[in-house]
C-alpha cells in the first residue's frame, strides 16, 4: 500500500492559514539589500583572514629572511683596508700594487698603485696558458721539439724553475701577435715586447686559470702543479699561514720584485698579486719583507680561523 505524506490540517476552531504573501516591489528591494550586505560581509571576512595569515601574531617570532651571501673579498673588514694602507704607508720608498680576487667571482679589490709594472717572470703564466691553448686547439703539441727538449719540458722549466731560455722558446712558438690576441681574449692588454701588466691584470689571469676558464682540466692541473715547490718560495709562500695552500709565480728584474699567487684554505681560493718596484732600480730585502707582511694581512682577513704561523 502506498503511503503518501500527510499534509497537516488545521485543527478545529483554528483559522485557516493566511495565504503566502506575494513579493511586491518593496520586498524585492529588501531581498536585494540583504544579498548586498551578505556579499560585503563575505568579502570583509576574506580580507581579514588574508591579513591575519600575512601578519605575525603578537609575540610570534618573525622568520628571518635568508641573507644574500657577500663575496668574501667585498666583505673583508675595514681593518684589512686600514692594515694594508698602513703597510703601504710605511713602505712608501717603493711603488707597490696589490690585487685580490675571489676565484668564484664577485668584487675585486686593489690597493696601492694601479698602474702597470714591468711584470718580469710573472707573465710566464700568460705564455704558458697561451701555449697550452694552442695544444688544445690542435695547433701545437707537448711533445714537439723546442730547443734541446720538447715543449712539455720547456713549460715546466719556464714556470717551476723560471728559466728564461724556455720562456723565449715558448713565446717564439706561440708568436707575439697570437700572444697579444690571446691576452686580449681573456680581458688583458699585453704586449710581450714591453711586458707590462697591472696587478689586477695578473689577478684576472690567475682567477680564470684556477676556475678552468682558460684550459681543460688536465692542462690546468699540470700548470698549477708547476706553481708549487718552485725555485723561490721566499715571498707569498713564506708569508702564508700554516694550512694555506699556495700556487704562485714570482718575478724579479732590476728593481722589480713580484709574486702572483693563488691561496687556498678549506675550499676557498683567492688570487693574490703583489707587485713591488724600487725606484733605485735595484732590489733590496725590504721588498721581500713587505710582500710577506701584506700576505699575512690579507690572509688574516680572508682566513681568520687559521692562527698557527708556518
Amino acid at each position: 500500500m502506498s503511503v503518501h505524506p500527510t499534509v497537516p490540517q488545521p485543527g478545529r476552531g483554528a483559522k485557516p492559514p493566511a495565504p503566502a504573501p506575494q513579493p511586491g516591489k518593496r520586498q524585492a528591494a529588501r531581498r536585494l539589500m540583504l544579498l548586498f550586505v551578505a556579499v560585503v560581509l563575505v568579502i570583509a571576512g576574506t580580507l581579514s583572514l588574508a591579513v591575519s595569515r600575512s601578519e605575525p601574531r603578537s609575540g610570534a617570532a618573525v622568520p628571518a629572511q635568508p641573507a644574500v651571501p657577500a663575496s668574501p673579498v667585498a666583505a673583508a673588514p675595514a681593518s684589512l683596508q686600514d692594515r694594508v694602507e698602513s703597510i703601504l704607508s710605511e713602505a712608501d720608498e717603493y711603488r707597490i700594487g696589490l690585487a685580490l680576487a675571489d676565484v668564484n667571482g664577485g668584487a675585486e679589490r686593489t690597493f696601492g698603485d694601479e698602474e702597470t709594472f714591468t711584470a718580469a717572470s710573472t707573465a710566464k703564466i700568460l705564455t704558458a696558458a697561451a701555449y697550452y691553448h694552442l695544444v688544445e686547439s690542435g695547433e701545437a703539441s707537448l711533445d714537439q721539439p723546442l730547443g734541446d727538449y720538447d715543449a712539455a719540458f720547456q713549460l715546466k722549466a719556464m714556470v717551476n724553475d723560471s728559466n728564461n731560455d724556455s720562456w723565449l722558446l715558448l713565446m717564439d712558438a706561440v708568436g707575439y701577435p697570437r700572444l697579444i690576441d690571446y691576452a686580449k681574449s681573456i680581458g688583458v692588454t699585453y704586449d710581450p715586447e714591453q711586458n707590462l701588466l697591472t696587478a689586477a691584470d695578473m689577478a684576472l689571469v690567475l682567477k680564470k686559470l684556477y676556475a678552468g676558464e682558460l684550459l681543460n682540466k688536465d692542462n690546468t692541473e699540470e700548470l698549477l702543479s708547476y706553481m708549487q715547490d718552485t725555485n723561490n718560495e721566499d715571498l707569498i709562500p713564506a708569508g702564508s699561514k700554516a694550512g694555506v695552500e699556495v700556487h704562485h709565480k714570482y718575478g724579479e728584474l732590476s728593481g722589480e720584485l713580484h709574486d702572483a699567487a693563488l691561496v687556498t684554505y678549506r675550499g676557498s681560493t683567492f688570487a693574490l698579486v703583489i707587485y713591488t718596484e724600487n725606484p733605485d732600480g735595484v732590489q733590496d730585502d725590504g721588498q721581500a719583507d713587505v710582500i710577506r707582511e701584506l700576505t699575512r694581512a690579507v690572509e688574516d682577513a680572508l682566513f681568520p680561523a687559521v692562527t698557527a704561523p708556518k
